[in-house]
């Protein structure tokens, strides 16, 4: 597969998590809890391929969007679960509002 190619499917990948939201709010703490660590774990590996782009690809600004998008994404994504998440654990341990 060419290079161009597969950074532009890394941007793929990431722009389909977006647009593919899950309702954080219907699921348990300890599933929120699994959510974040995916969504974390899909952000290194994310950035380990854009490093891996960075040694072999000659597109810079290509490279230099598919960060972007990947950390606003992600940090994102993880900011609105950590809310969720930690309103649930208010709820649900420590029974206070």
């Amino acid at each position: 597969m060419d290079e161009p190619d597969e950074i532009q499917k890394l941007i793929d990948d990431i722009s389909f998590r977006k647009s593919n939201s899950k309702d954080y709010e219907k699921m348990s703490v300890e599933q929120i809890g699994k959510e974040l660590r995916e969504v974390m774990k899909f952000e290194q590996e994310s950035f380990k391929k854009i490093e891996e782009f960075e040694k072999t690809q000659e597109n810079p600004d290509l490279i230099k969007y598919a960060k972007m998008i990947c950390k606003n994404t992600t940090q994102r994504e993880i900011t609105q679960i950590q809310e969720i998440y930690l309103e649930k654990i208010d709820k649900e341990y420590l029974k206070s509002k």
